[in-house]
């Protein structure tokens, strides 16, 4: 099996744009009209790797058949990237067990290095960074965790309003943030907590009905908070973290 991230030269936990700028460097050493028809064929293997690393759900496929390969050969990806120390590496192991569906070792990972209080954005490349946070809302809120699903998922919007990434998946992550605030948030979280979410839902993209059902909802926990009908502390199972803003 060609090793795709040999022939680009990069690391298995490269980046998009690694990637990219891997190809570019190697494309202009290799490529036929430069440097003659002979290297058509090492041109054409390249171009196959960065097809394949670029596209999210091939390198998927590609690294799961490399994760064996690279057992076999003795060599711990995960080890090695822990070894490294550091957000950056731990950033990345996190994608990489999510990628692998390990999603419990990458929650633990995770939770190990600050749950809510760790920083993707500023230790990944932007569309890794979106995609791992996503992908790990997700695995937390089937777990039980929507509070913090709902955290990283309202990071993550605040981020596609002021530049687009998820494009025409975007208003699946706004029905699926209104399936977690509906269905299973409330229970999470005292009243204050309530409110400080329905605050954070206004100005990210959600249409003028939705945030008006929004501040409904808080105009209502604040009466029922002055007529002493709700305590402010938090319920049995509340969110682990929910005192972290930072993703």
């Amino acid at each position: 099996m060609e090793n795709y991230y040999d022939l680009l030269g990069v690391k298995p936990g490269a980046s998009a744009s690694e990637i990219k700028k891997a190809f570019r460097k190697k494309a202009k050493q290799i490529h036929p009209d430069i440097a003659g028809e002979k290297h058509s064929e090492a041109m054409r293997k390249l171009l196959k790797a960065y097809e394949a690393l670029s596209n999210l759900d091939q390198r998927f496929e590609y690294d799961k058949t490399y994760s064996t390969n690279v057992n076999k050969s003795n060599f711990d990806y995960r080890a090695w990237l822990k070894e490294q120390g550091g957000p950056r590496s731990m950033a990345t192991l996190i994608f990489y067990e999510l990628m692998r569906l390990e999603e419990d070792r990458a929650i633990e990972i995770w939770r190990e290095n600050g749950g809510l209080a760790f920083n993707f954005k500023d230790n990944m490349e932007r569309a890794d960074w979106m995609d791992c946070q996503y992908i790990l809302a997700e695995e937390l809120d089937k777990r039980g965790f929507s509070f913090e699903a709902f955290k990283l998922i309202t990071a993550l919007l605040v981020e596609e309003t002021r530049r687009p990434y998820f494009n025409l998946f975007t208003p699946e992550i706004y029905l699926y943030l209104k399936s977690i605030i509906n269905k299973r948030l409330r229970p999470q979280v005292d009243a204050e907590t309530w409110i400080d979410c329905m605050e954070a839902l206004i100005g990210i993209g959600f249409s003028a009905h939705d945030e008006e059902s929004f501040k409904k909802s808080i105009a209502k926990t604040l009466k029922e908070i002055r007529a002493g009908n709700l305590q402010n502390s938090h319920p049995a199972g509340a969110a682990q973290g929910d005192q972290h803003d930072s993703t």
